[in-house]
């Protein structure tokens, strides 16, 4: 039997997601609650905001809030309830903008439900977050126009999608110049074998549509994003027997990743950049990728790549940057090029090894204040 057809796909999430799933908790692996790394305060309080309703039908595998985002215009691909779309609503100011787009009638019906009690709760005079039935897919059947975001997330859904790399098309191309996708989702160890492919249960539970993490890299760098860039990373655990049986040896992880629309502007250089600093909830410090982390007022050297993105990209007035000098300082060569983590499960062993190394106690143990 082959994998389920793109109709068949649309049909039974529809159904998983509107009609079996009430609440989280019906979920039998973590796939969808995972998250990798604490939330900051800053997204603590506005998810403080957000109707019980709304969260209580929440189903995302990670954290999808990425930084510099005030009167930021955003596209969440498929929205479900609303969760992120009402945080980032927040966030963004009453200058920027939200558009949610998902292809369950009943999760956007939730969504939609919502919207003026959450513009009171933020003081906002006109709403700034908008709820489209649609499929991320076909952006533009849904009159999603060229070039008109500046960002688009997706909490744990392209897994879901039976034509990934259309997915990927279509962000692209409602990216604007220097825009970015910011996205959390499931992967796998391996090309998945077809008895994962094809079974209900696991297309729902996110793990039966899972990219082999090295196809990512490859259909991202085909529809012309920069390659992409690694966040974060945990493992999925699977709490049913019966499932575990189906999957076997295969792994699978949750990861975020950041892809950057760059534009051609011919050869790019190595450079040294400086955070300024100020980025709400990244004020001192800012975690860019699991590569590079930026603090207020160091020198970093980058590669060219990195450059060309911070540039180009919304984070280009949030640092100083300038060529790279020949030597490393105080040295007599070039500065040498740091290895780049990029395989997710590569991430999610180093950061195990990491928690099973002994921690010091007192004030700066686990629990301690610092």
């Amino acid at each position: 039997m082959a994998a389920p057809s793109g109709e068949q796909v649309y049909r039974e999430v529809q159904d998983y997601y509107g009609k079996e799933l009430q609440k989280s908790e019906d979920l039998q692996t973590n796939a969808c609650v995972t998250l990798a790394r604490p939330l900051p305060t800053f997204i603590k309080e506005a998810l403080k905001c957000v109707h019980d309703d709304v969260v209580s039908r929440y189903y995302g595998c990670g954290l999808v809030i990425p930084e510099c985002l005030e009167t930021c215009w955003i596209l969440d691909l498929g929205s479900g309830s609303g969760r992120d779309c009402y945080m980032l609503s927040k966030l963004v100011g009453e200058k920027g903008h939200v558009t949610g787009i998902d292809m369950t009638d009943a999760q956007v019906e939730v969504a939609k439900k919502h919207i003026d009690y959450h513009m009171k709760k933020f003081g906002y005079q006109v709403p700034n977050v908008d709820f489209i039935h649609g499929y991320m897919e076909k952006l533009g059947d849904a009159g999603l126009k060229d070039e008109s975001y500046d960002i688009v997330i997706s909490n744990c859904v392209i897994n879901l999608s039976p034509d990934k790399r259309a997915v990927l098309q279509e962000a692209y191309r409602v990216l604007k110049a220097g825009g970015e996708m910011y996205f959390s989702d499931v992967y796998a160890s391996c090309d998945l074998p077809e008895d994962i492919r094809k079974h209900r249960v696991l297309w729902g539970e996110c793990l039966g549509g899972a990219l082999w993490w090295k196809d990512l890299y490859r259909i991202a760098e085909e529809v012309g994003f920069c390659p992409p860039r690694l966040v974060t990373a945990s493992r999925i655990t699977i709490n049913n027997k019966e499932l575990e049986s189906v999957v076997g040896d295969c792994q699978f992880v949750s990861a975020t990743f950041r892809l950057f629309k760059v534009p051609k502007k011919g050869p790019a250089e190595r450079c040294q950049v400086i955070y300024n600093g100020g980025i709400t909830g990244h004020e001192r410090e800012l975690e860019f990728d699991v590569n590079f982390t930026f603090k207020e007022g160091e020198v970093v050297e980058v590669d060219a790549e990195t450059a060309a993105i911070l540039r180009s990209s919304r984070f280009a007035e949030e640092f100083l940057i300038r060529l790279a000098a020949g030597r490393a300082p105080g040295g007599c060569c070039p500065a040498k090029v740091k290895e780049k983590i990029v395989d997710p499960f590569q991430l999610v062993e180093h950061l195990e090894a990491k928690d099973l190394a002994p921690k010091p106690a007192g004030c700066c143990g686990p629990k301690g204040c610092c």
